[in-house]
């Protein structure tokens, strides 16, 4: 009678923590602000997935904003600062956050793929393990930025 006793109990447990269980698909989360690489801020998505450029008289930089990116787990879209022909800050005004992990895969993926980017002024830098998905996104939205620019 005990035993029976425990394994109803048992599984009493476990029916009610499966059912409890929120799993990564329960709905969007709240955006992630991210630097870039002069300290603006970028996470929230843009109001247009059309590529723009805007010309900055006072710095003499300009802004062109990439085509967006569709990945598997949501758009990707890539912004630069240019001046004198060199990138000075990234901006990724979208990108995958969903979920909690995107949003955890993102903040960690970003920041790392923003500081290659400046350091190699060019499309030619390496995949983020564990983001592959948001690092061929990235890249894939960058090009379209550098064959804007040049």
């Amino acid at each position: 009678m005990k035993r029976i006793v425990l394994w109803f109990l048992g599984t009493v447990s476990a029916v009610a923590l499966l059912f409890g269980y929120r799993t990564s698909t329960s709905g969007p989360e709240a955006a992630i602000p991210l630097a870039t690489g002069n300290g603006n801020a970028a996470g929230s998505p843009a109001p247009s997935t059309v590529p723009s450029s805007t010309p900055s008289t006072a710095t003499g930089s300009s802004t062109v904003t990439g085509d967006v990116a569709q990945t598997q787990w949501g758009p990707v879209q890539v912004q630069l600062t240019v001046q004198s022909g060199k990138i000075t800050a990234v901006g990724v005004p979208q990108y995958p956050n969903g979920n909690r992990r995107d949003a955890e895969i993102n903040e960690y993926a970003l920041p790392i793929l923003i500081k290659e980017t400046v350091q190699a002024q060019s499309a030619e830098i390496d995949m983020v393990s564990g983001a592959t998905v948001t690092s061929d996104g990235y890249i894939r939205s960058l090009q379209s930025v550098l064959d804007q620019v040049k």
